[in-house]
């Protein structure tokens, strides 16, 4: 018999809300089987626990929730997994790409900042009465 999972089971071991849970199903990363009256029931299948740990670890590396599902539903096909190795590539570099970017403007910015503040200091040890005391830094300097 093969396991399966109720949404609270798949939510505790993930550290998911039973609403991210039904949030990844309505965008079609899972697929749960329905019972009880009126199918209110979801049960999971250990397809479905693969496709969520799957789903975690592209967000985790950044990755959009339709890309994720993207390469995940490719490796439901029976297509040869060449194709699908190169459009994961693809999409890892893409992401890559955009990361660097964002990279490099927050280490631009980090500059400007060490710039202004030793401007701000030079000014203020210029001021009358501060004589060459230097003003407090924070833990993180």
């Amino acid at each position: 018999m093969a396991t399966t999972y109720r949404i609270s089971d798949l939510a505790r071991e993930f550290d998911l809300t039973p609403r991210a849970m039904r949030f990844y199903e309505d965008l079609g990363l899972l697929r749960p089987e329905r019972t009880g009256p009126g199918g209110r029931q979801r049960v999971y299948s250990s397809r479905d626990r693969t496709r969520l740990k799957l789903t975690l670890r592209a967000k985790r590396l950044g990755l959009s929730l339709t890309e994720a599902r993207e390469l995940i539903d490719m490796y439901d096909s029976p297509r040869d997994t060449g194709p699908q190795l190169s459009r994961y590539l693809q999409v890892l570099g893409q992401h890559r790409a955009q990361l660097e970017a964002r990279l490099a403007e927050l280490q631009a910015t980090l500059a400007e900042v060490a710039e202004q503040e030793q401007e701000a200091r030079a000014l203020l040890a210029r001021l009358p009465g501060q004589g060459n005391r230097r003003p407090r830094r924070d833990a993180a300097d």
